[in-house]
């Protein structure tokens, strides 16, 4: 079901848009025309595209949880294009498009995307229904498996059982089999077994015999990245060992990726040069001071590098020397600053480090050096996320967001491992795309 929705709702705008203007063309104009032959049908093409990415970036059909969600996100993103439609219309002074479709398809989107939401909430439903979870491993991992089930997983899903590795194994000669009971009374379609579990003979037995009857099995590796995108904590010092690095090890990847860096950070100074005259009169009113503040923080290789951002704090908590970590209702932001970094203004400057080769679009977020040092004899190999050049945006950032203190920098790590497994164009793209998400949905909380 929520295959069907999410193509619905990428191609749902498209098509409410071409249906209305055919029409348009054959019963409301006068006289009427033949719309597949006019110029408007690359508009009409163009404008459900539109609606399609405003979809996407408020976060449809996925963020929604409620009916009232999605007629609010819908609204918002149907009226977005269609403002952005009709502000175009008066700059070029021409009707590129009729108002019965540029607000029919509109309104058509909107409905389209109440039911899509519907459809999809029903899926998601099942789908928890559907992948229940049995752990051998610890009562702690057990823990961690819920509160990361609790936020929001790539694949949803419930645990249904916890068993220790000691209680799941069989005694050799005996018909007990107490995973395969488990499992069995407790309906699951999903077993993960935890490094200790998988050293038990006994337990890797009951484990192929479930594989066999259909049960999923899977590491708890395997689990983590297939259902939460990211790596468990208790495994990074193994699991880094075992995988090879895009940027490092696939040279036609490194080159490719520094030219989508350049041509997105090219792109991207028109809005910065743009920010700059708003930005200085914004100043003048909530956030008097300097309009740029430096910091110096860890690059590729743990080279450091001085980064840009507009200002947002009061003058003395920003500088080049290493402050505290920020929190989210940190006193030291000013009333405007806070409203640049609501809105990830104060971010455009970085795209001067894009240009200088310091940043890459998408990569570890950079830390200060005295925070590096901390975090590198705390937490096991910290420092692999410096053999990539650091990102304006990752994986973790739209995935976990803000990190505040030591154990958010650790959680973002699982995240930033599981990118480091997976770097490729493709995955690029993909975050960029949940980036444009999070931040049209006010989520992007990472600094």
């Amino acid at each position: 079901m929520r295959r069907v929705a999410r193509f619905l709702t990428f191609v749902g705008p498209i098509l409410v848009v071409l249906a209305l203007s055919k029409v348009h063309a054959a019963w409301v104009a006068d006289p009427p025309y033949d719309f597949t032959g006019s110029f408007r049908l690359p508009w009409a093409a163009s404008y459900g595209a539109l609606l399609t990415l405003a979809t996407y970036a408020v976060g449809l059909p996925d963020l929604a949880r409620s009916a009232r969600q999605s007629l609010a996100s819908a609204a918002l993103a149907a009226a977005s294009a269609a403002v952005g439609v009709s502000v175009l219309q008066l700059v070029v002074g021409d009707a590129l498009l009729p108002r019965f479709v540029v607000f029919g398809a509109a309104l058509g989107v909107v409905v389209l995307h109440v039911a899509v939401g519907t459809l999809a909430r029903g899926g998601r439903t099942r789908d928890e229904g559907r992948d229940r979870v049995v752990l051998v491993g610890s009562a702690a991992e057990a823990q961690r498996l819920v509160d990361d089930l609790a936020m929001a997983p790539e694949r949803p899903a419930v645990l249904v059982a916890h068993v220790e590795a000691a209680d799941a194994e069989a005694a050799a000669g005996t018909v007990h089999r107490p995973l395969i009971d488990r499992v069995i009374a407790e309906g699951a379609s999903v077993v993960v077994l935890d490094r200790t579990a998988q050293l038990s003979e006994h337990v890797i037995t009951q484990a192929a015999a479930l594989h066999e009857a259909g049960i999923r099995v899977r590491t708890l590796v395997q689990f983590y990245e297939e259902w939460f995108g990211k790596l468990p904590v208790a495994e990074l010092e193994r699991a880094s060992l075992f995988f090879d690095i895009g940027e490092l090890h696939r040279l036609r990847y490194g080159r490719v990726k520094r030219l989508v860096d350049l041509a997105g950070a090219l792109a991207g100074l028109v809005p910065l040069v743009l920010a700059v005259p708003f930005v200085l009169v914004g100043n003048l009113v909530g956030n008097r001071g300097p309009l740029l503040y430096r910091q110096l923080r860890v690059g590729r290789g743990g080279e450091p590098f001085e980064i840009l951002k507009f200002r947002s704090m009061v003058p003395d908590g920003t500088g080049a020397g290493g402050t505290a970590w920020t929190a989210r209702d940190d006193p030291r932001i000013t009333p405007f600053g806070r409203f640049l970094r609501a809105t990830h203004v104060d971010e455009l400057p970085q795209l001067l480090n894009i240009l200088r080769g310091d940043l890459s679009l998408v990569g570890p977020r950079p830390e200060q050096p005295h925070y590096v040092v901390e975090l590198s004899q705390k937490v096991p190999f910290y420092g692999m996320r410096h053999l990539v050049r650091p990102g304006l945006t990752g994986w973790a950032q739209v995935k976990y967001g803000y990190a505040g203190d030591e154990g958010d920098a650790l959680e973002k790590l699982q995240y930033e491992f599981f990118y480091l497994r997976h770097q490729s164009l493709r995955f690029d793209l993909r975050v960029m795309g949940r980036t444009v998400r999070s931040v049209a949905g006010s989520e992007g909380r990472g600094r």
